[in-house]
């Protein structure tokens, strides 16, 4: 037996909290239901053992509203309209839900639109800021086709697999960045505090000290006494690049080159593939025609290139031709997944070869980054200690030069 958290709603739209013993989370569900309550949420409970890390999670989010409140919204609107509850009351009872005072503006101003007579989409519309293209189009294409709640429930699935392999990602980053940062700082602590000290020792001695040692001493001084002026102008190279980036044609630019980098060109390819399938999937599954389909997933694509060549694959499927034809002359897509597509499209069962391909590179995004993780690493640590070697060794060989001096 272990311990569940819950959160339901009654039939009068109170919310109601607890926690329960059971042996499963569908034991906590028929006795909720046997109450009378809707579940709206289960988790383990602390008094297991275990961490709700859920609803912390946007506690550190630097949006005001986060992906992961976002997914908490779709997957309790679901439920309770699975459950019968007309919209405007579900919306009523979430409002009571939600963490954060900027999704509880949201929500009252969702609710208000809603009981004024706009649909749902519409007034999301008014936020695009908190709700993607894609989100207010399948929740368009659910309402004009009456089915909301299994469009709410494939947009939790897309958001659920789409934060997963972001999650991934960073924690395969996060080793990496820690060695790298600690490298940079024991190059900064040895230039500026302890080369100067060694200088003191070398100063009188002149041409005796090895040349390397005297390289050294040089970089050293040239940090301490000019630091400032190369942080200035660090920063500023900086903000030249990220003003020449607001170019649309430098950043695709940007993207071309990144797309021929050894392995990490192939890991943008597979992660923009599955971004690619899993968002037109999610689409096509919510009802959402093709063409309408093709114009939202160009707006979520983070290559400008691969964006540009779904462009013209619109433009081809709205001349009445296949899509897996343009995708593959464009060169960006591998060709598993554009077989896959071709069959889709043979079959008629587009949406869900299109899960299959998302899922594949899903998974070969995990192994290309574990891939590159594992060359980076070892990389860092031979460069460091490199580095770090030659500085030892060059006050090394100017200590035993100054013992060679004749007195």
């Amino acid at each position: 037996m272990a311990f569940y958290q819950y959160r339901a709603a009654d039939h009068a739209g109170k919310i109601v909290e607890g926690i329960m013993e059971a042996e499963a989370e569908q034991g906590v569900v028929l006795r909720l239901h046997e109450m009378g309550c809707i579940p709206l949420r289960i988790g383990a409970s602390a008094e297991s053992g275990a961490v709700a890390s859920q609803a912390r999670l946007p506690l550190f989010s630097k949006r005001k509203i986060s992906q992961q409140q976002l997914l908490q919204f779709t997957q309790e609107l679901g439920t309770l309209l699975a459950a019968g509850l007309p919209l405007d009351r579900s919306l009523s009872i979430l409002g009571n839900l939600i963490e954060g005072e900027e999704f509880s503006k949201v929500m009252r101003t969702l609710l208000e639109a809603v009981r004024a007579g706009k649909s749902l989409a519409a007034s999301m519309g008014e936020h695009s800021d908190v709700f993607p293209k894609i989100y207010i189009n399948m929740i368009r294409a659910g309402e004009s086709g009456g089915i909301l709640e299994g469009v709410l429930r494939y947009l939790a699935e897309y958001m659920e697999r789409s934060l997963a392999l972001r999650e991934d990602l960073k924690s395969a980053l996060i080793y990496p960045v820690i060695l790298a940062s600690a490298a940079g700082v024991s190059l900064i602590v040895l230039f500026l505090y302890v080369i100067p000290r060694f200088a003191v020792i070398f100063k009188d001695v002149g041409q005796a000290v090895p040349w390397i040692t005297r390289v050294i001493i040089g970089l050293s001084t040239l940090l301490t006494e000019y630091g400032w002026l190369i942080a200035i102008a660090l920063i500023a190279a900086v903000a030249a690049a990220v003003f020449y980036l607001r170019n649309p044609e430098a950043k695709a630019e940007l993207d071309r080159v990144s797309l021929r980098v050894w392995l990490v060109g192939d890991l943008i390819r597979k992660f923009e593939t599955a971004r690619f399938s899993r968002t037109l999937s999610a689409l096509l599954k919510g009802g959402v025609p093709l063409l309408e389909a093709l114009g939202t997933v160009q707006g979520v694509m983070g290559n400008r290139l691969m964006a540009r060549a779904i462009n013209q694959v619109q433009i081809r499927v709205r001349e009445g031709k296949g899509m897996a034809r343009p995708l593959a002359e464009s060169g960006f897509f591998p060709p598993l997944a554009l077989n896959m597509i071709a069959v889709g499209e043979e079959t008629g069962k587009l949406e869900t070869m299109l899960g299959e391909v998302a899922g594949f590179y899903d998974q070969e995004v995990k192994r290309t980054t574990k891939r590159l993780t594992s060359i980076i690493e070892p990389v860092l640590i031979l460069g460091m200690g490199l580095v770090i070697g030659v500085v030892v060794i060059s006050m090394l060989l100017a200590i035993f030069s100054i013992n060679d001096l004749p007195f």
